[in-house]
């Protein structure tokens, strides 16, 4: 998304880091779980589904 582009043209969104890939501490197990259908990464895939566990892991 924002990789290879000039920052000047950069939108600044505060829930993508500077290279575009989506900031994940934020959201919630539901947000996460949108994300994770709506992703077709693997990697992508991965990270979420470590963000959903340590979530997990907090609430109990």
């Amino acid at each position: 998304m924002a990789a290879g582009q000039n920052q000047r043209n950069r939108k600044n969104d505060p829930m993508l880091t500077k290279t575009g890939k989506p900031r994940l501490g934020p959201l919630n197990a539901t947000q996460l779980n949108k994300l994770l259908e709506a992703s077709n990464k693997p990697k992508e895939k991965s990270k979420i589904l470590r963000a959903i566990q340590k979530q997990a892991v907090v609430a109990v």
